[in-house]
């Protein structure tokens, strides 16, 4: 299986609210969507899933229509450029902490409504967001959207942390200000597994001593790091400590085909099928939903970046025949496969 097609998927709710400050400046989203390669008619599909590369697309064509990396959320936009200069800011930073520091002053330069904080206490330490809209008097409802603004400003300094010291930096947890939205299994993945809404502020608490390391990044890698954000944020730095993830990545180093029964995986992980399923059930997940998830991705990339026939497709993944993927996929994202080839031909 070549390393480049499973990159992941994301849910649609990520694409709705996305699109909300294109809808509100009353740009075409169909035409963004088709640009983007993603099919307008998943919209309407609740389960239905893009693929992380086209969901980057997304990102930089929405933020080109509206001069917004931000996509609208703050009083003030975050003008095209200012990620890549944000990243030029911090690139020379002696560690971690001096980074964030900057990040944090730069973010809070580019945006009216929202900042944050660096805090360090002991062994922990601690992104704190405000939000002025929300702190505000007369206000008596909570805004809408504000759990993807929260969660867009904190990817953004995550990712960014991630990639100066070069590894995932895994987070003791993640607490939102707002109420849960839909889709935060989403956060779950992307953050930590441990998801609170309705606290008292938003922040991420991740180990201190991460703050000590120093940058690895330079010039150089910085070119490649921002051609391809901000997918790399949305993949490269989930959750990587996980069984779940343990397994996903120990399958996708074969083909659909040579997937072991779960006897066969448990031996892989050096333990006993009943072992291994505690320890599956303790994180919310079985062997067939890693399969089926993992075959969502490969699927939902195959058919959005590749011109491959979808009876081609269905034998990669395994599937003894065309319409039992039909039916399958069907199932996961209530699309049929030829509604993700985006004016491809299926």
């Amino acid at each position: 299986m070549p390393p480049n097609i499973e990159r992941g998927t994301i849910a649609i709710s990520f694409v709705h609210e996305a699109l909300e400050g294109v809808r509100r400046g009353g740009h075409d989203t169909a035409k963004l969507l088709e640009r983007a390669g993603i099919s307008p008619d998943l919209l309407g599909l609740r389960q239905a899933r893009v693929s992380a590369g086209n969901y980057g697309k997304l990102w930089h064509l929405i933020a080109r229509a509206l001069d917004d990396e931000f996509f609208g959320m703050d009083s003030h936009r975050m003008k095209v450029g200012s990620f890549t200069l944000l990243c030029h800011t911090v690139i020379h930073c002696k560690n971690l902490d001096h980074a964030l520091t900057r990040a944090l002053r730069f973010m809070r330069v580019v945006l009216d409504d929202m900042e944050g904080e660096l805090i360090r206490e002991g062994d922990l330490a601690s992104i704190v967001v405000s939000d002025r809209r929300e702190n505000d008097a007369e206000r008596n409802e909570p805004l809408p959207g504000r759990a993807f603004a929260y969660g867009t400003f904190l990817l953004i300094l995550h990712g960014l942390a991630c990639w100066l010291v070069g590894r995932r930096i895994p987070l003791q947890s993640a607490d939102f200000r707002c109420a849960e939205p839909g889709y935060s299994g989403e956060w779950r993945v992307l953050f930590s597994p441990t998801l609170r809404f309705n606290r008292p502020d938003t922040r991420i608490v991740f180990p201190a001593e991460f703050l000590d390391m120093a940058i690895v990044q330079n010039e150089r890698t910085m070119k490649e790091f921002l051609r391809v954000a901000p997918t790399n944020f949305l993949v490269k730095y989930k959750n990587s400590a996980s069984l779940t993830a343990q397994i996903r990545r120990r399958l996708r180093e074969v083909e659909p085909a040579e997937w072991p029964d779960f006897a066969d995986l448990a031996k892989q992980f050096n333990t006993s099928p009943s072992t291994l399923r505690r320890r599956m059930d303790a994180e919310g997940q079985s062997y067939r939903d890693i399969l089926d998830d993992l075959r969502l991705d490969l699927a939902v990339s195959l058919l959005s970046d590749s011109n491959r026939t979808i009876a081609d497709i269905a034998t990669e993944l395994g599937f003894a025949e065309a319409s039992t993927f039909h039916r399958a996929f069907k199932k996961w994202t209530g699309a049929r496969p030829s509604e993700y080839r985006a004016g491809k031909a299926a």
